[in-house]
């Protein structure tokens, strides 16, 4: 399938590795121009040799901290008017509610619910007068499960999607588009740092942690980074214009509820 975005032109955060990265893979294949971020200059460059050679793709990489305004200034400055502007970011570390203060409140809010609506604050403009735009924000399952350890990423993340589901009714009439992609178990990095959390909190083996994982997905496997990037792909466009202020789960059939 053609997916119609030939020529058009993304941004997308903290895609040295990861997701986002997977996102960006998808959409140089589809013949779009990349910006990836990250704040590391080392592995960026890596991601942006590797991401070139296994695309052919036309992709640039921004050593910036989207969490700041120079960094999104950054990122901005690299390609003003992007067509597709996909939000990510890493997330809060799982911790106890007690042990939240307001300093490690402020800093989860900042990286996962501010900084993505002022990049879209950004460029939601040149969006509107072309009548095209895809905004993607990578949020988390935490968002419509939350989970008692996980108050950071729920309430930031949820707070986020509150404010896109109430922007995405005022710019649809554009062919402007919002939606949400609520990963859980993805095969990356993050899914090895949460179980060696669970290897300090329980005293349990990496082993055990990693196949704790597995078996709460319904699909009984961990989803790959690659089945995400095609996903937000396809989100992105010019087939998916009717599908706006959605929370779309890419979780191997696990989210116990009907709506």
């Amino acid at each position: 399938m053609d997916l119609g975005l030939k020529g058009r032109k993304a941004v997308i955060c903290a895609s040295s590795r990861g997701l986002g990265r997977a996102c960006a893979e998808a959409l140089l294949r589809e013949g779009v121009e990349v910006i990836i971020n990250g704040r590391d200059a080392a592995r960026l460059d890596e991601a942006v040799q590797e991401l070139r050679a296994s695309t052919g793709g036309e992709v640039r990489g921004v050593v910036a901290d989207v969490t700041t305004s120079a960094g999104r200034a950054a990122l901005l400055a690299a390609c003003p008017t992007p067509d597709i502007l996909v939000n990510n970011n890493a997330g809060p570390d799982p911790r106890d509610f007690l042990t939240n203060d307001e300093a490690v409140w402020m800093a989860a809010l900042e990286a996962n619910m501010v900084a993505p609506m002022m990049l879209v604050r950004a460029v939601l403009p040149a969006m509107i007068e072309r009548k095209f735009g895809r905004i993607i924000n990578i949020t988390s399952a935490m968002v419509t499960t939350p989970r008692p350890h996980m108050t950071l990423s729920s309430g930031a993340r949820a707070g986020l999607t509150a404010a896109m589901k109430g922007l995405s009714f005022e710019v649809a009439r554009h062919n402007v588009t919002i939606n949400n992609l609520l990963p859980e178990r993805i095969d990356t990095a993050r899914q090895h740092q949460m179980a060696n959390v669970q290897v300090k909190r329980r005293g349990i083996t990496y082993e055990q942690a990693r196949a704790e994982q597995v078996e709460s997905i319904a699909a009984k496997r961990l989803g790959l980074p690659g089945e995400f990037g095609a996903t937000c792909a396809f989100v992105c466009s010019a087939h998916a214009g009717f599908m706006s202020g959605m929370n779309i789960h890419l979780d191997g059939g696990s989210y116990p509820a009907l709506v």
